[in-house]
């Protein structure tokens, strides 16, 4: 688009070679629809549901779960066991492929919603003509008439302007509707929020009437630019994704070098190469954590499950844990940390300032100050509300109208002077509208037979029409020292980020020349608004500062007021420096991350400033969440590590854009939401070292066995069995662990981190090391009780007391990790201060995993398929004594990481 903005109407109207008074020829607008297209937005191809599908096997452990299921497929026809295990593992990976294209389904609808929030008919002028027509057949230097509710068809370049204002924050984030004049003309880098000759797709009109140019459509708009960016933005992996990969790499090549190295280590000892190879692809089983993809996954819906309950909904499983490992927090104003509606919090008569409780569209509130009220304030309010357009619905307590006039209906409420009661006793009889020229706006009153003049507006131009000032019940002259204390008070209300208004009133003998009469005024006061913070948001910045996170204010408002605000909050300290938008413009990407460093207020910001922000901040290693609430969020809500929608006052494309939404609008929720993502994410380490701990103990003792020159202690179908099933339910059990105490008092982790960290491979290399000494030391004694005395005596007899040995392995293996469980519910507190079975869901999983237990030792049918045999009481025992020992491991490694704290 190109900026007309900055050329004057006579030029645009030249060089868009339309015509002002019978708009384009319906032939001329048809050749234009050809040649520029239809005005609509555009989306990326979308994936098909196929591609989508196919696209869930791209991830490295799924890679190798599908490696293993070759493996087990192989290992079994040879051996002729079958493919059971192979099956299991390709379910496996079927589940996890259908999670995927269901979350990924539901994802980005983003462009359909930015399509929708087009007006679906436009008024243009075509061949002299007004008619309506489908807006998506505009096309540019079409004259389009536009009026009060109406949406911008496309963006265009005003030509008439009367009393027009356009609410634009959901594309600008300025809280108030912007006033248009269609004469002005700015400078060609004059920032979107102030282009006040412009009026742009997807905004609507609060007020006045206009004409305008169309100069843009379809892609080729504000929106479309937006829409583009979205495009653009490709999801990127999140921490957790980034880590499970990694994690999928390092067990591959685990799995690749101890293949090779058993393969080596039992040619060197001259063991039967079929044999040995057989054993090396059991190993390369036992490496692959296979429940793991599936743990995580179920634990993070979980999570989502229990978000909900704090107001947040999730829509993508990894954002759970991306939360709990946000640093920066990248809000928008209005609406997440303000209200959204306007409130009048400070009044003045001429010498005293008296504050104004309650905020929002609440009536409930007084106004109170360290003198009496001044009678000065009634007349004040009275005029406000009697020169007043906007409807307040106390039920709803909605306004209907502009923002700022609701604020001063409501300030009337809380004093018991209604729009209605004072309009039934003083009728407006004629009126002068708000002009953006004379910034005033006046209406005649009959007020007991005579009629009164109430005049509202900016107050140096109240201040200027006033002769004579309201003073306690009396009029008097308005004295150079009267005028000098009101714009004192005026400039320091100003200063603090209030909009003030003044009013004023005056007598008048008849409406002959009402035009021509607001001059000769009586002042009456001053009242100063704000949209004011939410309540509960301070508290939240402070807690999120205590959890190492930072909060930084990105918006769309003047700098005055978003510096105020953010200050308020606890943001940014007295002092800080605020960046405005132009300032942006002007940094490079290398000097905007050091910026953002230090700075914490961004203001005046268009949609690319708010990417090129998150962008810098993540550039700066930050996890970064991003919320907001307008169609100029979009684009930075997808660029943000974790995108937060608000649900009440938020956008569908807002909505469509983030990863999660929340639904109460409350700053607090995203606290709640962190809090409960780094509980999410501890929960994950534990059953990351669970099961990696359970698979690398499985490896060490059969690693230890061929050292030792005994034979394979346990079966593929007994290493797959316990990786899915006694593994997996205590695992996720491990999963649902309630939050430990203090976990918002800790920094937040490093996002570069692996999740095995050094405590972690303590811990790991501990257990797996006592897991595997325990059953191989339980295999062992079966092994020479039952097996070895008929090693080439009785071949039927070995092979039973072989299988025997193999079950107490098993036996002690899968006990082991059951016990061991407990001890893991916390990687610091030892087993004996925990409330040992406070975890209800692991009790379940542990007793279910016991009835698998039983089932594959003491059922026959059980016994053929698991290749197991029934255990007398001794053999039982001997297995339980040697199931302890993975727990002292665990204990023991905790005792060593506290003396590595």
């Amino acid at each position: 688009m190109k900026n007309f903005f900055s050329k004057n109407v006579d030029d645009s109207v030249k060089e868009l070679n339309s015509n002002m008074v019978t708009g384009l020829s319906p032939q001329e607008a048809e050749k234009r629809l050809k040649e520029y297209g239809h005005n609509r937005l555009q989306g990326a191809k979308e994936k098909s549901m196929l591609e989508m599908f196919l696209a869930q096997f791209k991830d490295f452990l799924v890679i190798i779960l599908i490696i293993a299921a070759i493996v087990s497929m192989v290992v079994g026809i040879m051996e002729n066991d079958g493919i059971f295990d192979s099956i299991v593992i390709i379910a496996i990976v079927i589940v996890n492929a259908i999670i995927g294209v269901n979350q990924e389904s539901k994802a980005n609808n983003a462009l359909k919603a930015l399509k929708e929030m087009s007006s679906p008919q436009a008024k243009a002028l075509r061949g002299g003509e007004v008619v309506k027509i489908p807006s998506d057949e505009l096309v540019v230097g079409d004259v389009v008439m536009l009026e009060a509710g109406d949406y911008i068809p496309a963006d265009v370049r005003l030509v008439e302007s009367v009393n027009l204002k356009i609410d634009e924050a959901a594309l600008t984030g300025e809280s108030v509707p912007v006033e248009k004049d269609s004469r002005k003309i700015l400078p060609d880098d004059a920032p979107l929020g102030d282009r006040v000759n412009s009026a742009y797709m997807g905004t609507v009109i609060t007020y006045g009437r206009g004409k305008g140019m169309v100069c843009a459509t379809g892609m080729d708009t504000q929106m479309g630019n937006i829409a583009a960016m979205l495009n653009e933005e490709e999801d990127e992996e999140t921490p957790l994704q980034r880590k499970l990969d990694s994690l999928g790499k390092v067990l591959g090549i685990v799995c690749i070098v101890i293949c090779v190295l058993i393969f080596a280590l039992g040619i060197f000892q001259g063991d039967e190469l079929m044999e040995i190879f057989m054993v090396s692809v059991s190993l390369a089983v036992a490496a692959i954590p296979e429940g793991l993809t599936v743990v995580v996954t179920v634990i993070l819906a979980m999570g989502m499950q229990s978000m909900v309950k704090s107001h947040a909904i999730i829509k993508r499983l990894s954002a759970v844990e991306t939360l709990g490992s946000t640093t920066v927090i990248c809000s928008d104003k209005t609406g997440t940390l303000t209200q959204n509606k306007m409130t009048v919090v400070k009044v003045f008569d001429y010498k005293n300032t008296y504050d104004v409780t309650g905020t929002g569209y609440n009536k409930e509130g007084e106004i109170k100050g360290e003198v009496p009220l001044s009678k000065n304030i009634e007349k004040l309010i009275q005029g406000a509300v009697l020169c007043n357009d906007a409807t307040y619905d106390i039920e709803r307590s909605l306004i209907i109208g502009d923002p700022t006039e609701g604020a001063m209906l409501v300030l009337g409420e809380k004093i018991g002077l209604s729009k209605d009661k004072l309009n039934k006793e003083f009728p407006r009889v004629q009126e002068i509208p708000f002009d953006s020229d004379r910034k005033l706006m006046s209406t005649f009153n009959d007020t007991n037979g005579k009629i009164t003049m109430y005049t509202k507006g900016a107050p140096d131009e109240v201040l200027k029409r006033c002769t004579h000032i309201y003073k306690d019940g009396e009029v008097s002259v308005f004295t150079e020292e009267d005028k000098k204390a009101i714009i004192s008070a005026n400039s320091h209300f100003a200063e603090n980020a209030l909009r003030v208004l003044g009013v004023a009133y005056k007598e008048v003998e008849s409406l002959d020349g009402f035009e021509q009469q607001e001059n000769n005024l009586i002042y009456a006061g001053l009242m100063c608004m704000i949209d004011p913070p939410r309540e509960e948001v301070k508290p939240a910045v402070i807690e999120c500062k205590r959890a190492g996170i930072q909060v930084k204010m990105i918006t769309g408002d003047h700098k005055i007021t978003a510096s105020a605000i953010a200050t308020d909050l606890g943001i940014m300290s007295p002092g800080e420096e605020a960046l405005e938008g132009a300032e942006i413009q002007l940094l490079s990407d290398s000097e905007l991350k050091e910026k953002v460093k230090h700075v914490n207020v961004f203001a005046r910001v268009s949609p690319e400033h708010k990417v090129r922000l998150v962008a810098a901040c993540k550039a700066n290693g930050e996890i970064v969440a991003m919320t907001g609430d307008g169609v100029n969020d979009a684009p930075s809500l997808k660029r943000a590590d974790i995108g937060v929608a608000m649900g009440i006052t938020g956008t569908d494309v807002s909505k469509e854009a983030a990863d999660m939404i929340l639904t109460d609008d409350n700053f607090v929720s995203i606290v709640k939401a962190v809090e409960e993502g780094r509980t999410i994410y501890n929960n994950i380490r534990k059953v990351v070292g669970y099961l990696l701990s359970c698979n690398i103990g499985e490896i060490l003792l059969i690693f230890f066995a061929m050292l030792i020159n005994l034979p394979i202690p346990l079966m593929p179908i007994h290493l797959l069995s316990i990786n899915l099933i006694t593994d997996a339910f205590p695992a996720f059990a491990l999963g649902m662990e309630e939050k430990e105490e203090g976990i918002m008092d800790l920094k937040p982790r490093d996002p570069n981190e692996s999740i095995i960290d050094k405590k972690m491979r303590v811990a790991v290399i501990m257990q797996s090391l006592f897991l595997g000494v325990g059953a191989l030391a339980a295999f062992y004694v079966g092994f020479r009780t039952y097996a070895a005395p008929f090693i080439g005596v009785d071949s039927v007899q070995y092979e039973a007391g072989l299988i025997t040995s193999r079950t107490m392995c098993f036996v002690a293996l899968i006990l082991g990790e059951l016990f061991r469980a407990y001890s893991n519910r916390s990687e610091r507190n030892s087993i004996f201060k925990m409330k040992l079975f406070s975890n209800s869901f692991l009790n379940k999983c542990v007793i279910a995993s016991f009835a698998f237990l039983v089932l594959a030792v003491c059922v026959p049918f059980f016994n053929n398929i698991f290749e197991t045999a029934p255990l007398n009481l001794t053999q039982l025992s001997e297995a339980i004594v040697f199931a302890v020992i993975p727990t002292l491991g665990g204990e023991l490694a905790k005792l060593i990481i506290k003396r590595m704290a």
